[in-house]
């Protein structure tokens, strides 16, 4: 597998939360070269990896296949498209954005800004009920191909930056759907230590609502949501980050199973795979707080890859973490 290639077509496929059908269409058609079995399930890509054997433990993996977006809420009179935030979207560089806008064809657009020499040289950030959208169409143009509902994502290219470091939007977690992908490929036909599922799941960046329904769905023993997390960049705590190009971060929290925590780290010790921990001292935000409840309940992990610039056009990831992040999964599910 092309990890670089795959990171980059899966995040340049469109998904925002619960309009996820393109990206979704293309994970399912990479998850199917490891399971056969592959098919979407209430808008969730879920497969099974290798030979069901009695008596082993069922694992899951979990990658969300959504992104942050928008969301069309109305047309103004002048042709301005109108919006509602789609996840947590950071208000503060919304002006002069690119966008989407996904209807029964794709229009581009930009998000209206106001010049610096209209505003007496400042500016508070735009609430999202005063963002706009610029297509250059009037309105009775747009209603004839989108409307109310439609989706919208930033319009933006994944770009190489130094060493094997990239940027673009979706990163956020189209590479750690990559990381599993590649997790399987290493496997290949190896013994495994338990009996593995794949889920590709929708709406995390609402609510984990993907998850929910796919733990029902498959009811795991156990759990591991592969997700990204907060790599430190100028300005930031670094008690509350991790490090780019020094491997996948292994959550430890109240919320979830220490016993795979430790099992996560014996495996990378055992595997000279570096890693960092990932302290949370309450939920996790991230899937692993559905499977954990789910049912009887799970045990439930985090494996995050850290990312910068979260929630914005420009995250910024390092393919080294993406490939010792799937490193640690294969580790992790290898018998022996």
């Amino acid at each position: 597998m092309d990890i670089k290639k795959t990171v980059i077509a899966l995040a340049e496929a469109g998904g925002a939360s619960g309009s996820e059908e393109c990206a979704a269409e293309l994970a399912l058609s990479m998850l199917r070269e490891y399971c056969p079995d592959a098919e979407i399930i209430n808008g969730n890509v879920i497969g099974h990896f290798g030979a069901h054997k009695e008596g082993l433990p069922l694992l899951v993996l979990d990658a969300h296949i959504d992104q942050i977006g928008f969301v069309v809420t109305y047309i103004t009179d002048e042709g301005f498209v109108k919006v509602g935030n789609i996840g947590g979207i950071d208000r503060r560089l919304l002006p002069a954005q690119p966008v989407v806008i996904h209807g029964k064809r794709d229009i581009k657009g930009v998000i209206c800004s106001v010049p610096p020499h209209l505003t007496n040289g400042g500016s508070e950030v735009l609430e999202i009920e005063d963002a706009a959208i610029d297509t250059g169409m009037t309105k009775a143009e747009l209603e004839e191909v989108i409307g109310a509902g439609d989706s919208i994502t930033f319009d933006v290219k994944c770009r190489d930056l130094i060493g094997r470091r990239i940027t673009g939007g979706a990163l956020d977690d189209r590479c750690g759907v990559a990381s599993v992908l590649y997790a399987l490929e290493l496997l290949g036909d190896k013994p495994l230590a338990y009996n593995t599922a794949v889920i590709f799941s929708t709406q995390e960046e609402v609510g984990e609502r993907g998850a929910k329904i796919g733990a029902f769905e498959v009811d795991p023993d156990i759990a591991l949501a592969i997700d990204v997390s907060f790599a430190y960049a100028i300005g930031e705590d670094e008690s509350k980050c991790g490090y780019l190009g020094k491997g996948p971060m292994i959550g430890v929290s109240p919320s979830l199973s220490r016993e795979i925590s430790d099992k996560l780290f014996t495996a990378a010790k055992n595997a000279d795979i570096p890693c960092q921990t990932e302290v949370m001292s309450g939920l996790t935000s991230t899937n692993a707080d559905r499977y954990s409840v789910n049912r009887c309940g799970a045990k439930a992990c985090t494996v995050s890859i850290p990312l910068r610039n979260m929630h914005t056009p420009v995250e910024v990831i390092d393919l080294e973490d993406v490939e010792l992040t799937a490193k640690l999964l294969a580790e992790f599910i290898r018998e022996g």
